[in-house]
């Protein structure tokens, strides 16, 4: 099929404020190094590169009323909302270079602004091992990056489910969570109560990936904004070992081409993150190189002589 894209407007994010390890601070860096920008440029697509927002410092600190960095976390995610809110209005396609995955409260916030004054449904697609619908009640840890999908859906503090906007800024209906094997006990209760719609790794394993992208991608069509949220951990850690919450059993390379194709194919991607890269515990850069092969086929490029 022919497809058409927005200029993409890509920019990083230096942090694991909302982390459990050091490390994701180095991503955006790595993923230039694994030339993410001239991958999707390869594709016709116009490209810049915005640099990097700034933000506090990681304070490595204990949580406090049940949550780590707060202060800094909020502060990440209003610059995220900013510099995301500002591509999108400017027409362009914002792709978020993180950093840990709490900074996707920023960047769906402004999608779901952007798309509510357009007119448009929004789709979110949360590629991750993890569900990240924990609240300060149900988690010991008080790490922010397994709380933003809670937070974008109202659960949270107030400052992160109001961000840019009166929240929440998406209702759980408009998310798919794919290739999710590891929800804590509580996490499970809430994922259920608010009915998330999961595509675990055993749903994956038991229908294969072309139907699961079948199902997530359902409806999705020309009024639609599709904004794809692409944690490394969704990916076995044998063929991506750079991220700091590692869970076996996770997608296998042809899964996660064929996935990236399958978005690649509805022509309706309007917005990216792509998170939790940790060259700090990666082997050459492996993951972040794996990361913008799949970017790439997510612009259109196939593994299979196809037109």
């Amino acid at each position: 099929m022919n497809r058409s894209y927005l200029p993409v407007s890509i920019f990083g994010v230096p942090t694991d404020v909302g982390a459990a390890h050091r490390g994701a601070s180095m991503g955006p860096e790595a993923l230039r190094v694994a030339r993410l920008a001239e991958a999707i440029a390869r594709r016709g697509v116009e490209v810049r590169d915005l640099g990097d927002v700034r933000g506090p410092r990681n304070p490595e600190a204990a949580p406090v009323d049940g949550y780590r960095h707060l202060q800094e976390v909020i502060a990440w995610n209003q610059a995220v909302f900013e510099m995301s809110s500002q591509a999108l209005a400017e027409g362009t396609m914002p792709i978020m270079l993180g950093g840990d995955h709490c900074l996707a409260i920023g960047s769906i916030a402004a999608v779901a602004a952007h798309a509510r004054k357009a007119g448009k449904k929004l789709r979110v697609l949360w590629l991750d091992a993890h569900a990240d619908f924990n609240t300060s009640d149900v988690t010991p840890s008080g790490n922010i990056h397994g709380m933003p999908v809670a937070c974008l859906c109202g659960l949270g503090p107030d400052v992160l489910v109001n961000l840019g906007a009166p929240g929440p800024a998406i209702r759980p209906e408009e998310v798919r969570q794919i290739g999710i094997r590891s929800v804590d006990r509580e996490e499970k209760r809430l994922v259920k109560e608010y009915a998330l719609d999961i595509y675990d790794m055993r749903y994956i394993d038991e229908i294969g990936m072309r139907r699961v992208m079948e199902e997530a991608l359902e409806g999705v069509d020309e009024n639609t904004h599709l904004h794809v949220s692409f944690d490394v951990d969704m990916l076995d850690p044998t063929i991506a070992p750079g991220t700091g919450t590692r869970v076996p059993g996770g997608v296998n390379y042809r899964e996660a081409q064929l996935m990236m194709e399958m978005i690649a194919d509805t022509g309706r991607m309007a917005s990216l993150d792509l998170v939790e890269v940790n060259p700090a515990l990666d082997k050459r850069n492996a993951t972040a190189r794996l990361a913008v092969e799949l970017v790439e086929s997510l612009f259109g490029k196939s593994t299979l002589m196809r037109d």
